[in-house]
């Protein structure tokens, strides 16, 4: 990432401190980089199209309508309907270290369009094909196509060349279907207890769920949960979801053990591996920065200043 935001560095001019806009133009998208230089509270930013905001540096506390206060880290994104008002904190924005986040609008008529070629190919198990991109907000935590694709686009959007366009319209059809899929993962999971209770794939991320913890997961023993062969259960489980059933699992874990380490007070890596069901001390280490961009140690740090 630091690639392509030194690459934006040597073309924004800074002219505030606080939440500095550079803007990118496409055919069909905007590319907006906000930079915040010093900590502030109770930053008011609406768009008049819905947004994809994803964090590239620092940390935020966001506060929109209809969700919990969260903090937002490097690795999360937020979908956002249009004149949807987000309230931002800095708490530790500085000089130094500041704070850096895109907000990536998309032109309405793509995102029906993608929209529509979704609807007609992706189900959850056949049984809702309504996903919409931009009804409701929707935090999206640890999906690592989603942080790829957001990192392709940056440097796709700070660099011209006679392609520009068109690669932007791939990427972007590619990063609406990409959180269609996410977002029917959270309606899954958060949505009416009978499709959990009456769908395959439902039943086994209850599975998981209550399971969590234990370290002989396997994809083998999901499949013969769901009923289902090996193969025909991981294609059948990465399509409705978006990822694999290990990455899955692996990014449940790593919000489970984010919640641990926040309330130890005797910061221990072994003890969290541990209580997460994994196998190694190193596989957590490698999973927890492949997911959150920085290590348990550091994750520990940037909350406790």
């Amino acid at each position: 990432m630091n690639q392509f935001l030194n690459q934006h560095n040597r073309q924004r001019k800074l002219t505030t401190l606080v939440e500095n806009r550079t803007v990118y133009n496409a055919k069909f998208a905007e590319l907006n980089i906000f930079e915040t230089h010093e900590s502030a509270e109770q930053v008011h930013l609406t768009f008049g199209f819905p947004i994809i905001a994803s964090m590239l540096t620092g940390k935020k506390v966001m506060h929109i309508e209809g969700l919990p206060a969260f903090d937002f880290y490097p690795g999360e994104s937020v979908v956002m309907p249009s004149n949807k008002e987000m309230v931002i904190d800095f708490p530790l924005a500085s000089a130094t270290q500041p704070t850096k986040c895109m907000a990536l609008g998309i032109d309405n008529t793509k995102i029906q369009e993608v929209i529509d070629k979704f609807n007609d190919s992706v189900r959850i198990e056949n049984e809702n094909n309504t996903w919409n991109l931009s009804a409701t907000t929707n935090h999206v935590i640890n999906n690592s196509d989603v942080n790829l694709l957001i990192k392709r686009l940056i440097y796709t959007f700070t660099n011209n060349n006679s392609s520009k366009d068109v690669l932007l319209d791939l990427m972007i059809q590619e990063l609406i279907v990409r959180l269609l899929q996410t977002k029917a993962k959270f309606v899954l999971l958060n949505g009416a207890q009978e499709l959990l209770d009456d769908n395959r794939i439902g039943f086994v991320i209850k599975f998981i769920q209550d399971n969590l913890t234990n370290k002989d997961i396997t994809v083998e023993v999901l499949a013969e949960k769901a009923c289902m062969s090996t193969s025909h259960f991981h294609k059948k489980f990465k399509s409705t979801l978006g990822i694999s059933p290990i990455d899955y699992i692996n990014s449940e874990k790593i919000k489970l053990s984010k919640k641990l380490i926040k309330n130890s007070k005797d910061f221990r890596i072994s003890e969290i591996a541990f209580k997460t069901g994994f196998n190694s001390i190193s596989y957590f280490n490698r999973q927890f920065k492949k997911m959150e961009l920085m290590t348990p140690l550091q994750f520990k740090k940037s909350i406790l200043v």
